[in-house]
């Protein structure tokens, strides 16, 4: 009798150790990530996460003397507790159960921020052991930010323990961008955005790990921002208060837009309009016009140290140098007609960026106007048609994609499937002409946003492009249903940390319909 009990038990001993849960790999519709890791492998078990859950650096050859992997770390902490009360005592439970910390080695002693730095990185957290901590590896410290952010996503607080609980352990995560382009744009010119609401953007961007803030700082409406060699450019603003600073964290991509959409440098430079009834484009004609554009590109080259600045060169409407008799007189003397004009001042412009050590960011009407023309060291920001980075690629040039149909947030009819579905790859086949396609980026134009609306505007669109852009394409769902739950659990996520991210069903900005749970809306 005793030893056919211990028969069976032996027996179930090994039917255990032959079906027990495995990691496998990674389910789109049981692992909750956002934007979905290039290679998961996860198993169905969780760890406790200690109260005094810490932060290990041996072996790293990063010193962090600025401090961004321990801040970062800081913030981690507090996004994954958030502001529960955590009454669990870790210490009451199996030691080989209790997570107690993150291990964190960097291979590059450089924290430069730059566009193509590399972003990957690996996470392992153990399912159970001795002195039990996480680990991620990365070559630079941005890496391991993205490996800090993808962690905070597999914990939640348990209101049954009244702690922390680490899921879907053995958990192993090789992940890198698809794209090294992946932005937003804000525009702070048509609206006032405070300096706090433009923080939390840039905090709920790198949720998403959305890397470049496009900032439109300056349009027609306005011109919010100090620029030390040419002051009175200031009075532009709406008012004072109105004014914008340097903002340190994702790339920040400045856009100063000419010839158009520069009414407002004229408030303070009158002379930089063609006259005082005919406000824009800026005088082409005027040496001082490409004087003051210097001097701002020589203020921002010490203020904003992303390879890229954003020349604009959208929407210009030439006539009114036409009608003004001044600048028309220029035009005969110097043999050229309207449409040429515009792309000597949009190649002067682009000399004057790459003297100051800028590549250029121009939207697609200047390659679509005089495309052969343009500085080698031009990206085009497709916009307008389809079919544009296709031809621009074939031409050898750069493209970023944010054709509008698709990817600007201002447009509330654009619903989230679409942002999900738009492939910044379409009909690019050959893989020397794909790579020249830097990545995309999601737009929220201002004129009918402020700080009440933004992040609701932004969120959860952005993110459906965020993952877009991140993962790998054959991991993309060829079908937005197959992410619904995935994104719903993500947009509540980004509610639970503080981000008035909108629900998923309607279009964009949209307030829930009824009553019911966050993962239902």
């Amino acid at each position: 009798m005793e030893r056919t009990w211990l028969h069976i038990v032996f027996v179930w001993f090994l039917v255990y150790i032959l079906v027990k849960p495995a990691p496998v790999a990674a389910d789109i519709n049981r692992l909750n990530i956002w934007p979905m890791p290039k290679s998961v492998s996860y198993g169905h078990r969780f760890l406790y996460f200690s109260n005094n859950f810490e932060l290990k650096t041996e072996g790293t050859k990063y010193a962090d003397a600025s401090g961004i992997l321990k801040d970062a770390f800081t913030r981690t902490v507090d996004t994954i507790k958030m502001d529960h009360v955590i009454e669990a005592n870790a210490s009451h439970y199996d030691p080989s159960l209790v997570l107690k910390g993150i291990h964190v080695v960097i291979f590059s002693p450089s924290d430069v921020l730059q566009h193509g730095i590399d972003e990957s990185y690996k996470l392992n957290i153990p399912a159970k052991g001795n002195s039990l901590y996480a680990r991620i590896e990365a070559q630079t410290v941005y890496g391991a930010l993205h490996g800090l952010q993808t962690f905070s996503q597999v914990c939640s607080f348990n209101l049954t323990s009244r702690g922390i609980l680490v899921h879907q352990v053995p958990l192993i995560i090789i992940d890198e961008p698809r794209f090294s382009y992946r932005g937003l744009l804000i525009d702070t010119s048509r609206h006032y955005q405070a300096l706090p609401t433009i923080k939390k953007v840039i905090d709920s961007m790198t949720y998403a790990k959305l890397n470049v803030l496009h900032w439109h700082i300056v349009d027609s409406q306005s011109f919010p921002l100090e620029i030390p060699s040419y002051p009175k450019l200031w009075e532009g603003a709406y008012s004072i208060s109105e004014r914008y600073a340097q903002r340190r964290g994702v790339n920040v991509l400045a856009e100063i837009d000419v010839p158009g959409h520069a009414l407002s440098w004229g408030v303070g430079y009158p002379a930089l309009w063609p006259s005082p009834v005919c406000q824009e484009p800026l005088d082409v004609s005027n040496e001082f016009t490409f004087k003051l554009i210097d001097g701002i590109l020589s203020d921002f080259s010490k203020i904003f140290k992303y390879k890229f600045i954003h020349l604009g060169g959208d929407e210009v409407d030439t006539s009114c140098w036409l009608s003004t008799p001044h600048v028309r007189n220029w035009l005969k003397k110097n043999n050229l007609n309207s449409s040429e004009a515009y792309q000597y001042f949009v190649l002067r412009a682009q000399k004057i960026a790459l003297s100051h050590g800028y590549e250029i960011i121009n939207w697609e009407e200047t390659f679509n106007n005089f495309g052969s023309k343009l500085s080698r060291k031009t990206v085009v920001h497709n916009w307008l048609g389809s079919g544009v980075a296709q031809r621009v690629v074939a031409s050898g040039l750069r493209c970023i994609v944010s054709n509008q149909d698709k990817w600007y947030l201002d447009h509330l009819d654009a619903l989230w499937p679409g942002f999900y579905m738009n492939e910044p790859l379409t009909n690019i086949t050959d893989p020397k002409q794909q790579a020249l396609v830097l990545g995309g980026e999601v737009c929220m134009w201002g004129e009918h946003v402020d700080g009440s609306n933004i992040e609701q505007t932004i969120w959860p669109r952005a993110a459906a492009a965020a993952e877009r852009l991140w993962t790998p394409y054959d991991k993309i769902a060829k079908d937005p249903k197959q992410v619904v739950g995935r994104l719903a659990h993500f947009r509540c996520l980004l509610n639970q940390r503080g981000v008035a991210a909108a629900p998923l069903a309607g279009p964009g900005r949209v307030a829930p319909e009824e009553p019911g749970s966050c993962y239902k809306q």
